[in-house]
């Protein structure tokens, strides 16, 4: 198995993917396009990863023939305060031409021909002053730690080999209860008489041995036997009860089928790693005006193979130590993962019944059990709330998967999770440290745009996202409540003035913007 993980390279991933997002050699300058040797000044874009606005701005921006400079501030975070301060947005591109700030990639498509090539012989034809937009500290396009070859290592787990040669003993087979029948099952006393047999093992290590597979999760009692799951003993009931497989227990999620055999993985590290490979191959397979991700060349991508081998890991991780915000970055990131990788499986859906089977069915095995995108959201996220058409919560009482749920609705998560449509928000990782502001970046990102939110100040009126209809009990529950949500998370703006301009004139008419479900696959 070429699966091996080595925290070293895992730790190296953030620094190297520079240079394995632009497909170049470590300290190999970036660029778009030939830079003109006469230019004086330079056009600086500062844009995120997997941002398809970002990337139909730097297509218009190579046909210029003037230097431009990227700057990624999913890496070099530290600039975006300075950002921020500059140009009184947080969204990405944010694109300036010298010292001249031109907005972001719709304003900069809205330019007329004459201002675009003011700005563009600004750059030819002008010194860069002292006053020009930050680049990173020190050589800003030299990657340290080199290239990363995106394969990862592991140490093989101990009872991964016993559990091999479980699968070919013949101990696995079709059990009988009563009237049920249980196929790829076995009993407890079959499990301990083959390790007696076959491993020389006494009773007492066969009975320890079947309970670290439970807890390891390698394999789980059949549903609806007396039996609770994680107890594994000598008494007559442990010995009748039936098991299977973790493998053979769940055929529908996309990382089922296979067992993990890598000693489990810490839950963050692994979150941060997957959506870092889906991301990349996402940028990669992203069309050169931005509007359209080819999922069927992301699905015979050899790198997509590596990504399916790591999510097979996701089966054993431990999620119940997880704090809060370790949660909130696990779940999001392989939530917006989920979404591309359910997208490459089974392709985009183009109509509500298509959408409503494709959330509450496309799923991933996560530390023993099953979660769909319904689960992840609604169950997890949102403190297992129901969501859009569900008639109950999506966990019940005695599932254990409450144990790992929110206590609490985040609204936040709203402006993280990407459903792969364009009317969501824009893809990004997220990390444990500072997952809160990371969140208000996103949500004050969102609520910048035209398609989250437009203030009417003529008819008093405050058009939102559907977003803030369907979960609108997340943001208060009223419309009073959901518009003090709103402007206490916007940025400083002239469109926050008016908002508070609108509120302070009183009886604020809201209404809801058309959901833009349009998917973005190429096919």
């Amino acid at each position: 198995m070429r699966l091996l993980l080595e925290n070293e390279q895992a730790n190296s991933l953030r620094k190297g993917r520079r240079a394995v997002r632009a497909g170049r050699k470590p300290g190999k300058p970036r660029k778009m396009g030939d830079f003109e040797s006469g230019a004086l000044g330079r056009v600086t874009v500062y844009s995120i990863q997997g941002c398809p606005h970002c990337v139909q701005a730097k297509a218009t921006l190579r046909s210029l023939g003037v230097p431009v400079f990227d700057v990624d501030v999913g890496i070099h975070s530290e600039l975006m305060v300075k950002l921020k301060e500059l140009t009184g947005r947080s969204t990405v591109p944010q694109i300036f031409f010298n010292t001249v700030h031109v907005g972001g990639n719709e304003d900069l498509q809205k330019l007329a021909p004459e201002e675009l090539q003011r700005v563009v012989t600004l750059v030819k034809e002008e010194p860069l002053s002292a006053d020009a937009p930050p680049l990173p500290e020190n050589n800003p396009f030299e990657v340290p730690g080199g290239e990363i070859d995106g394969e990862l290592k592991c140490e093989r787990d101990e009872f991964a080999d016993l559990v091999e040669d479980l699968k070919h003993a013949g101990v696995i087979g079709t059990q009988r209860k009563g009237l049920t029948v249980y196929k790829m099952s076995f009993s407890g006393i079959q499990l301990v008489d083959w390790l007696q047999k076959e491993k020389g093992m006494d009773r007492a290590e066969a009975c320890n041995t079947g309970q670290a597979l439970l807890q390891r999760k390698y394999m789980v009692s059949v549903r609806g036997s007396a039996q609770k799951d994680g107890c594994f003993g000598e008494g007559k009931e442990t010995m009748d009860m039936l098991y299977r497989l973790l493998e053979d227990d769940f055929h529908l999620p996309l990382n089922g089928g296979q067992t993990a055999t890598c000693c489990p993985i810490q839950a963050a590290e692994l979150s941060l790693l997957l959506r870092e490979m889906i991301l990349k191959l996402f940028s990669e397979h992203l069309s050169a005006d931005g509007k359209s991700v080819d999922y069927k060349g992301m699905s015979v991508d050899p790198a997509f193979e590596r990504y399916c081998e790591l999510a097979i890991q996701l089966q054993r991780v431990e999620l119940l130590s997880l704090s809060r915000e370790e949660k909130l970055a696990f779940f999001i990131n392989i939530y917006n993962a989920l979404v591309i990788h359910g997208y490459m499986r089974l392709g985009a859906p183009t109509n509500m019944w298509q959408r409503y089977k494709f959330f509450n069915y496309v799923s991933y095995l996560i530390g023993g059990e099953v979660f769909t995108l319904q689960d992840i959201e609604n169950g997890v996220l949102r403190g297992n709330r129901k969501g859009i058409a569900q008639l109950r919560k999506p966990f019940s009482k005695t599932d254990p998967r409450l144990q790992v749920a929110l206590p609490d609705a985040e609204p936040l998560i709203h402006f993280a999770l990407n459903c792969g449509a364009r009317g969501c928000p824009p893809i990004k990782t997220y990390t444990p440290q500072g997952i809160d502001s990371q969140l208000l970046t996103a949500a004050e990102a969102f609520l910048e745009n035209d398609d989250a939110c437009i203030v009417d100040s003529g008819k008093n009126e405050v058009r939102l996202s559907q977003i803030f209809k369907w979960y609108k009990a997340d943001f208060g529950g009223t419309d009073e409540k959901l518009l003090k949500w709103v402007l206490d998370h916007m940025s400083d703006s002239p469109k926050k003035t008016s908002l508070q301009d609108v509120l302070s004139a009183g009886k604020t008419k809201v209404s809801f913007l058309p959901y833009d479900w349009s998917s973005n696959s190429a096919h």
